[in-house]
């Protein structure tokens, strides 16, 4: 693999919400929060074109990109804040007092703009310098371990691009919660820094909006303190490690793909009884498709599978955004997770089999339906199910949606080229991101070894022909 350039920083700073702007503030963290202490942050990148030299972004760009950040933590004030975690059994919780800040930084870097967002396989350590580590996290007299939640990072590509790159505590809140704020972001910029046109979607940080009538955050923070013990008190999120050998790519299913696929389903079920039930959708078609092709990669490079291993259950992990959907509202502009875990089942001989791609559709679509109307039933049992199926190592796990709507984060010098979601690739998760250049399309980004990509693109294409 080929070695990556190295970066010249040519700014650093901290930005904080205006002086006085924000009083001292504690939240408490809610069981929607809680389980997050076990997972990798969120590793987002936006590149956009820029075919100007690097003075033009830092004399013309940066200053306004700076403030209006600073004037947007105004009002989400609690990504420029720290989560605190003290020592056992102290309950974690975010806390913001005048002067935090997030850290910001520019750097230039000589690789190849048009390369960096290809949509092709290439090693996946290419895309990591573009997203900013966060600082350490201090250690208090107390033993208050002090997690930062947000940095920010701007990577020049002189007269080609810019990269905007971004890491996140997922403790904090989920992927709809950071993309208001981006959303937010480019707002205040675009109008020259007025805070006047966040007025009619202000965030709501009110935890009181979550009930917990089960008392799911006892048995969370159980687990939460659990994990602080056996990791010696390393209270923060897992770290993502990359293995040498993987490469990432991301895969375009067109609008004209999604349909034929979704006719596929509904063809097949149309003669059941309960057909006007089944679910189908873009989400759903585009992850029975990725799912059942993954499954046959492991098949075709592990030659030693048995057939006690195709009566395995294998398993499908995706996010359910439950604001507004469960027994109590949530409102939309809630800040904070809300993300409910649906995992689907089957076992392995049925995905690889004829009708696979149909039948985990229909599994995908169920389940779908069944977490709509499900709420808040069996909510203590969500993570311990999950963490089980995820000891199992046959779990594939789905990172954003297409109802985010990334390509949207517009600051005003066009939307993005690509937008690339790099935590996944430590992982057994694909990402999914609205198609850029046609409504109805998707993307799907994906992290696999030389090999195993070599089989996923050649399965990948084989399907798109037979539609």
């Amino acid at each position: 693999m080929a070695q990556a350039h190295q970066l010249k920083v040519l700014d650093s700073c901290r930005v904080s919400p205006p002086p006085g702007s924000v009083p001292t503030t504690s939240l408490r963290l809610t069981f929607f929060d809680l389980p997050w202490f076990s997972f990798p942050n969120i590793q987002r990148l936006f590149f956009y074109e820029f075919p100007y030299p690097t003075l033009d972004f830092m004399e013309t760009i940066l200053p306004l990109l700076k403030h209006s950040l600073s004037l947007t933590l105004q009002h989400f004030f609690p990504l420029a804040a720290n989560v605190m975690c003290p020592p056992p059994p102290g309950k974690p919780y975010i806390h913001y007092k005048d002067g935090d800040f997030v850290t910001f930084m520019v750097v230039a870097s000589p690789e190849d703009f048009n390369h960096v967002i290809a949509n092709y396989p290439r090693d996946v350590k290419l895309l990591h310098p573009f997203a900013p580590k966060l600082p350490m996290a201090p250690v208090a007299e107390d033993g208050t371990r002090v997690l930062p939640i947000i940095a920010f990072q701007v990577t020049v590509f002189p007269n080609a691009g810019i990269c905007i790159g971004s890491n996140y505590c997922h403790v904090c809140g989920d992927g709809k919660t950071f993309m208001h704020f981006m959303r937010s972001w480019t707002s205040v910029y675009r109008t020259g820094g007025d805070l006047t046109c966040l007025e009619k979607s202000l965030p709501l940080w009110n935890k009181d909006v979550i009930k917990d009538p089960d008392g799911v955050e006892t048995s969370l923070l159980k687990m939460y303190w659990n994990r602080v013990s056996s990791y010696g008190g390393n209270s923060g999120p897992a770290h993502v490690v990359l293995a040498a050998d993987k490469v990432r790519a991301t895969f375009v299913l067109g609008r004209a793909h999604v349909e034929r696929l979704k006719h596929l389903v509904t063809a097949q079920f149309m003669k059941e009884a309960d057909s006007e039930q089944l679910h189908v959708s873009t989400f759903v078609v585009t992850c029975a498709l990725i799912w059942v092709s993954l499954i046959k990669i492991q098949e075709s490079v592990i030659t030693n599978s048995t057939d006690d291993d195709n009566d395995n259950f294998y398993y499908f992990l995706f996010p359910f955004d439950c604001r507004n959907r469960l027994e109590f509202s949530i409102p939309e502009t809630y800040l904070g997770n809300c993300l409910k875990p649906s995992i689907t089942e089957m076992k392995k001989n049925e995905l690889i089999g004829e009708n696979g791609f149909v039948l985990a559709a229909k599994a995908i679509g169920s389940i779908v339906k069944e977490t709509e109307k499900s709420g808040f039933r069996g909510a203590e049992n969500w993570i311990p199910s999950l963490m089980e199926r995820i000891r199992s190592g046959r779990l594939i796990a789905v990172a954003g949606s297409p109802k985010l709507q990334v390509y949207d984060i517009n600051f005003g010098w066009g939307r993005p080229n690509k937008v690339e979601l790099i935590h996944i690739d430590s992982g057994e998760a694909i990402s999914l991101a609205e198609y850029r250049d046609e409504p109805g399309g998707i993307e799907v980004g994906l992290a696999l070894n030389k090999n195993q990509m070599d089989e996923f693109v050649a399965i990948f294409k084989q399907s798109l022909k037979l539609l």
